[in-house]
């Protein structure tokens, strides 16, 4: 009984508290937030100075904007479990998508900007509503930002695990500012090919800087873990949306993440793409997903004995 007690402890303990403990989340701050002085954050590594106030793809400047925050019901059930994801919602992308569903807050500048005490009472507010997790929704541009707010938060006591939810087209570097920082990895994985992703993203080279980011999440935090609960710890998730006419080129997609992550990756296969945004511009984009395109990626995915499929058309 002890030593499962110890495992457990083990599979729900932060990483980022023993970082905290051992004086080196500050220093992890303290390094990342000299990227933003000519701006090497992300893959489009814009060289702007941000501490200046300076803007690049990303449309933000020294300090986050948070669009909004609080309990989300609509994540995968790991994540929102009984409780609610506790989602932050930042302002600002480094990807320009024609279908965004979030493009007013992707492609704009709404929200308040927030300094790191700011950025860590929301943090401990979504805690004391009892969130299974903090949920950063969009935070490839603001990581040094996140990592400050965390030397903050933990003294005041968080310690729920850290989602990183993003688009997918993230740098290495940067990723590895966030080794034992963030518990829960979850990944788009947009396209397999990179004229698609140029057409309806405005991004070079995704599929290639895309699987790179996977691997590092991977190499990081390994399969997704769910404690007794169901309610996932730590590890890789992967969220897939199919684009009408295999535009996202899927059987690539689930052919890579069974051959070179594991068979054992969590994949959410959505297919909830409807036209909004500037979809409508391209005929290709304006009509949602049809059911058989729906099943016939799953059955692709199963195909490649990928074994943990959540399967969420709406």
């Amino acid at each position: 009984m002890a030593k499962e007690m110890e495992h457990d402890f083990r599979l729900t303990h932060p990483s980022y508290l023993d970082l905290a403990e051992e004086g080196l989340l500050s220093r992890r701050a303290s390094e990342a937030g000299k990227l933003l002085a000519s701006c090497r954050l992300c893959p489009h590594e814009c060289g702007v100075n941000r501490l200046r106030g300076e803007k690049g793809f990303c449309s933000t400047g020294a300090r986050a904007r948070v669009a909004s925050f609080g309990p989300h019901f609509g994540e995968e059930l790991p994540l929102r479990g009984s409780r609610g994801s506790g989602t932050i919602f930042f302002s600002g992308c480094n990807m320009k998508c024609l279908y965004c569903q979030n493009h007013d807050i992707s492609q704009g500048e709404t929200g308040e900007e927030l300094d790191a005490s700011g950025l860590a009472r929301v943090m401990l507010s979504l805690q004391a509503e009892g969130c299974h997790n903090i949920n950063l929704v969009t935070p490839s541009h603001v990581v040094p930002q996140i990592i400050e707010a965390l030397v903050l938060a933990v003294p005041e006591g968080l310690n729920i695990p850290m989602v990183f939810n993003t688009g997918g087209y993230d740098s290495l570097r940067t990723l590895r500012f966030l080794e034992d920082v963030i518990d829960i990895y979850m990944p788009d994985m947009k396209y397999a090919d990179e004229l698609m992703a140029w057409k309806y993203s405005g991004i070079r080279n995704y599929p290639y800087v895309n699987r790179v980011a996977v691997k590092e999440m991977f190499r990081q935090r390994g399969d997704l873990a769910l404690d007794d609960h169901g309610i996932a710890v730590k590890g890789l998730l992967v969220r897939h949306l199919l684009l009408p006419a295999s535009i996202a080129g899927s059987s690539q997609i689930f052919s890579f993440l069974a051959g070179e992550i594991s068979k054992n990756t969590f994949l959410n296969i959505m297919g909830q793409y409807f036209p909004c945004y500037r979809a409508n511009e391209f005929p290709e984009l304006s009509r949602r997903i049809f059911t058989s395109e729906y099943l016939h990626a799953v059955g692709e995915a199963k195909r490649e004995g990928l074994a943990r499929i959540l399967q969420e058309l709406y």
